[in-house]
């Protein structure tokens, strides 16, 4: 998978066929008889159980709607999954509670975490044929929104706060002004985070950016541009603050 420097208008999309197949569309991503039915027994009948009973069913159950799932996986009550069949789990990983992974797309991309990943609740994982790579070790707070129409790339060990976005993709075209802002199309660079980061709560991440591994963004930055390797950024915008190799630095 490779991310994508693009432009592209935004048109009016409006699902066709009957609400069963408008449904598949939306959830699914598959228009066959048998997927739909595993996927809505399964998350119907399980996805809302409470207790070790629900997290035991879950472990054994969901794991066949998922493209790849390793072992000793933790998924959380009340979790939505889109497109399950474009998401892949390494061993270990924890999902809490309330989040949405959502890997909708037609290309060869999705939703793919390391080891050992942890997503705290009501964290969203959003897709729109891009993807989406976190690495192991990698802990994503909760009520986190990451989005991506072309690449998300987070190394491994890398911490993110509670509450932070980060928006690759989605920057709307506003250069004419006869037309309105959300037909003249978007652009997508993607965005990479390197290993050891420590992203903290509320920060903002857009798109084009790339955070240099072991760095530190302080709480509520808004990341613009570049953050080289080894630094401490903060601020609105994110600025360099102090080179985490120099000891003798004010």
């Amino acid at each position: 998978m490779t991310g994508k420097n693009m432009s592209q208008p935004i048109r009016t999309t409006y699902l066709k066929g009957s609400s069963l197949r408008q449904y598949q569309e939306v959830f699914v991503g598959s228009y066959g008889f048998w997927k739909f039915l595993k996927y809505e027994l399964i998350t119907s009948l399980f996805g809302l159980l409470p207790g070790a009973a629900g997290l035991l069913l879950r472990k054994i159950f969901y794991r066949c709607l998922f493209k790849g799932c390793g072992h000793s996986v933790i998924l959380g009550r009340n979790i939505t999954l889109r497109y399950p069949g474009r998401i892949e789990l390494g061993d270990g990983v924890v999902v809490e509670d309330n989040c949405v992974l959502d890997a909708k797309g037609k290309s060869d991309s999705g939703i793919k975490f390391g080891d050992s990943v942890i997503v705290g609740r009501n964290t969203i994982l959003s897709t729109k044929d891009g993807f989406i790579l976190i690495g192991n070790n990698t802990n994503i707070g909760s009520n986190c929104r990451l989005g991506s129409t072309s690449k998300l790339v987070i190394g491994e060990n890398v911490l993110v706060g509670a509450y932070s976005y980060f928006s690759a993709g989605g920057e709307h075209r506003f250069d004419r002004v006869d037309i309105p802002i959300m037909y003249q199309g978007t652009t997508s660079k993607g965005i990479t985070i390197g290993d050891n980061v420590w992203v903290g709560a509320a920060v903002k991440v857009l798109d084009g950016v790339t955070i240099g591994r072991d760095s530190v963004i302080g709480a509520g930055a808004v990341v613009t541009k570049d953050i080289p390797q080894f630094v401490i950024a903060c601020g609105v915008p994110a600025k360099v603050i102090k080179d985490r190799k120099n000891r003798d630095q004010d």
